[in-house]
């Protein structure tokens, strides 16, 4: 049996900014996607928490939504 992994509740919280940040920009997950040349899923699983996002990944996230990193990682203190 597979165990899912277990996020902290800061994580959880920067996937929910992560959520917001595209709804504010007014993309959907697919839109977003394409610009990161990703298939939607990417965007869904990174959003939901079932995938982490690294540092570079984030970086490039923050880019496709117009978004200052910092801006995002302030709101997780």
């Amino acid at each position: 049996m597979v165990k899912k992994a277990s996020f902290s509740s800061e994580y959880k919280l920067f996937c929910r900014l992560l959520r917001e940040a595209r709804l504010n920009a007014g993309f959907s997950q697919g839109e977003v996607a394409k610009q990161l040349n990703r298939p939607q899923s990417y965007v869904s699983k990174y959003e939901s928490g079932e995938c982490r996002l690294d540092v570079i990944e984030f970086m490039r996230v923050a880019t496709v939504l117009k978004v200052a990193p910092e801006d995002l990682v302030k709101k997780l203190s």
